[in-house]
């Protein structure tokens, strides 16, 4: 049971970052679907979220580590990487679906 667990684990990691990766893909190499300022955003903060996430996966942490006994710039320090990254996400997610739903239209 423990590896019929895993082994899906492993998969929705693989389909998760195939489409994040064909995101950025589509992000860097294609004229971008939403406005200008979107893409900019993104693609500059689309390698940090990659690293981001991957830190976050892999120590197996919350996403958001807030405490009560944290300083306003700790909070900070904390909540900006994950809302740029979670924006990231989306955005380049959305450009790429956008960019999908063009091509079928178009053929």
């Amino acid at each position: 049971m423990d590896d019929k667990k895993n082994r899906i684990i492993l998969i929705q990691r693989i389909l998760f970052w195939a489409l994040y990766f064909f995101a950025g893909f589509t992000l860097y190499s294609n004229k971008g679907l939403l406005t200008s300022s979107l893409i900019t955003f993104s693609r500059i903060i689309y390698p940090l979220s990659i690293f981001w996430l991957q830190i976050r996966i892999k120590k197996r942490t919350n996403f958001l580590p807030i405490d009560s006994k944290m300083t306003t710039s700790q909070l900070w320090f904390n909540l900006l990487p994950v809302i740029a990254s979670l924006l990231t996400v989306i955005f380049s997610l959305t450009n790429a679906f956008l960019y999908i739903l063009g091509k079928f239209i178009d053929s």
